[in-house]
């Protein structure tokens, strides 16, 4: 019988428990999956802490993988067992080392890129990819602040929009991430525990701010991002790591005329035409070498809860999966 991670009550990384699951067969529309890496990213960490109450309990979280197609159900057609695919999944289960799942989600990967780089960048690098094309149109010459720059998604936000034609100010929290950050295309590193990165965004960019800001951070820095916005700039609230932002009068806006958003990648690709589209620009700037996913941190599934003391660690760099 299969294993798989089962979080039974929202909590510490400790809750999560390595234990035998049934798998059943595949229903009309859907494949079995036999995982070999799972992605781990912040909103697991959010469902495992009960800040998301996303995930009915006992539930198997995780919401991307890659692996190869064990079994196909009725009505899937653009599939083959044997195939490696790719999936990001709102409906979880991806802690598990075989699942079913709706084949629509799969996206057949090519023998050129290997699995435990398509764990680590799938969801962060569909995130990057609709946060500089859709949420904000990145352009040439535009000044775009981007916080922990030398994280999953914004090592990855700072690659896009430098090869974009952006000038890219990036914030870290240590000395050691400030190289990291510079390789990963900043043009300015900010080290934000250190100084007022609102005070440095200013004097960087005499005075006039940024186009867009990309803040996952949250409550820490999210009103210091809206100070860094140029007129008619763009706030991407994509991510809380330091806690939920509280409560702020809309109307805080108009003086400068600014934009905020609070995207989610699942609703900009929740079209498979339009998701398997941004996952074939990805895969092309992997393969292109304009993103390098940076250092990634292997753990196997049994050690899911050392994965998510990775995650919330200060010192982390670059991206976390699981191994099966």
């Amino acid at each position: 019988m299969p294993s798989a991670i089962v979080l039974h009550q929202a909590g510490p990384a400790e809750n999560l428990k390595f234990e035998p699951v049934a798998v059943r067969a595949p229903l009309p529309g859907e494949i079995r999956l036999r995982h070999t890496a799972v992605g781990v990213n912040f909103h697991d960490v959010y469902v495992r802490s009960g800040l998301y109450k996303t995930l009915a309990l006992p539930g198997i979280p995780g919401i991307e993988g890659v692996g190869v197609v064990t079994e196909l159900g009725n009505e899937v057609e653009h599939l083959n067992v044997g195939d490696r695919v790719a999936y990001i999944h709102v409906g979880y289960g991806a802690y598990s080392e075989e699942r079913t799942l709706p084949a629509e989600a799969a996206i057949r990967l090519s023998a050129g890129i290997d699995d435990h780089i398509i764990a680590a960048t799938l969801l962060k690098g569909l995130t990057a990819q609709v946060l500089v094309h859709e949420v904000y149109a990145v352009k040439p010459g535009d000044w775009v602040l981007v916080h922990a720059a030398a994280g999953g998604v914004g090592s990855l936000l700072c690659q896009w929009a430098s090869h974009l034609g952006a000038h890219v100010i990036g914030t870290v929290g240590s000395l050691h991430k400030v190289e990291l950050a510079q390789r990963y295309g900043c043009n300015h590193v900010i080290q934000y525990r250190q100084e007022d990165f609102v005070a440095r965004v200013k004097d960087i960019t005499n005075g006039e701010g940024v186009q867009v800001a990309y803040d996952a951070v949250g409550k820490d820095t999210f009103f210091g991002s809206l100070a860094c916005l140029a007129p008619c700039g763009h706030l991407a609230n994509y991510g809380q790591a330091s806690g939920p932002v509280p409560p702020f009068e809309v109307s805080a806006l108009f003086a400068k005329s600014n934009s905020l958003s609070r995207p989610s990648v699942f609703q900009h690709l929740k079209k498979v035409e339009k998701r398997q589209a941004a996952a074939a620009a990805l895969f092309e700037a992997l393969n292109d070498h304009v993103l390098q996913p940076g250092h990634i941190a292997t753990f196997g599934l049994a050690n899911a809860a050392q994965a998510h003391h990775e995650m919330e660690s200060r010192s982390r760099q670059g991206s976390v999966i699981l191994t099966i």
